[in-house]
């Protein structure tokens, strides 16, 4: 990881090294917290541009009050904290952007309302989250023996820092048999998500992805589904079986670290021609454009910072 300068908690610019956390922090013991992953990009233009912020935020304060978590800062505060922490680190070129909102030091035991709730923004920069190789000619996915957490044992929807852990384990699993990511399913067997980001799949030349049920609400997701709609390309949310993914045309995850990435191979079956499929090119590109300013028709999702 790639130092910046500051990183933004409860209210002030602290420096890189100093910003720390106490041991007895609740959230590191209990794990009951939330966050998010926000992207900035440099445009066309020169100039760089926070993608889908204010959606960012929201999704941010809607998995706090799932959470039963009451952030200390209204939604244009943490927004005006990103684009500042942003302009102070003058990442101008593009940044992945993390906040956080945790249970902080003071209180011990599993109930957790009296303890104090604290905020951090952290924004660095960061290449592609699969590797430069894997976003241009695609990443190999294992289907995971790890079961996405079911609705009626965890806040799927929430982007929780407890939710992680699943995520994790699944993705060491994937890394260590020789994949590069993690395909999970649900607690009935059909596709769920990829250890940190959505799954699409072309057969067709329709577009299907699994409804998000036990899922997070990808905001990168929405954007895909929209720019297919743009390019005429049909789209079904459907649950899909594993056995699905292994005969598709083309598959890719999204997200927001993820971006749109294409899969290869998936449990060492190839997928079409082992590369990136002519549908997840083209949805690629213009999804590149869109955060780099060139359709004007997504201008309104840029949040200029300089």
């Amino acid at each position: 990881m790639e130092k910046s300068k500051f990183i933004w908690m409860d209210g002030k610019m602290v420096p890189w090294d100093d910003a720390k956390v106490h041991v007895l922090s609740h959230t590191l013991h209990y794990g009951n917290g939330v966050f998010e992953g926000t992207k900035a990009y440099k445009t066309h233009d020169g100039r760089c541009a926070i993608f889908k912020l204010q959606e960012h935020t929201k999704r941010l304060f809607s998995s706090a009050k799932m959470t039963l978590i009451d952030i200390p800062y209204t939604q244009d505060e943490l927004n005006q904290a990103q684009i500042k922490l942003l302009q102070n680190n003058q990442l101008f070129d593009g940044a992945y952007i993390r906040p956080l909102v945790y249970l902080g030091y003071g209180v011990m035991g599993i109930y957790h309302k009296q303890a104090s709730v604290c905020v951090s923004i952290s924004a660095w920069k960061w290449g592609a989250y699969l590797g430069d190789e894997g976003m241009k000619n695609g990443i190999r996915l294992k289907i995971s023996s790890m079961t996405k957490n079911s609705n009626t044992s965890s806040l799927g929807k929430a982007k929780a820092v407890a939710n992680y852990l699943n995520s994790q384990m699944a993705k060491f699993e994937a890394v260590e048999a020789g994949y590069d990511e993690a395909l999970l399913r649900d607690d009935q067997g059909y596709i769920a998500e990829a250890s940190g980001a959505c799954f699409f799949m072309v057969i067709d030349g329709c577009l299907i992805s699994p409804p998000n049920d036990n899922s997070l609400n990808s905001i990168t997701q929405k954007t895909v589904i929209q720019i297919a709609a743009d390019m005429g390309i049909g789209v079904v949310r459907r649950r899909i079986t594993r056995e699905e993914v292994y005969i598709c045309d083309e598959c890719f995850l999204t997200g927001t670290a993820a971006e749109i990435t294409p899969v290869r191979d998936i449990d060492a079956r190839i997928i079409g021609n082992g590369k990136a499929g002519e549908i997840t090119l083209k949805l690629q590109k213009a999804y590149f454009d869109i955060v780099a300013g060139k359709n004007e028709k997504y201008i309104k999702d840029l949040t200029y910072i300089n």
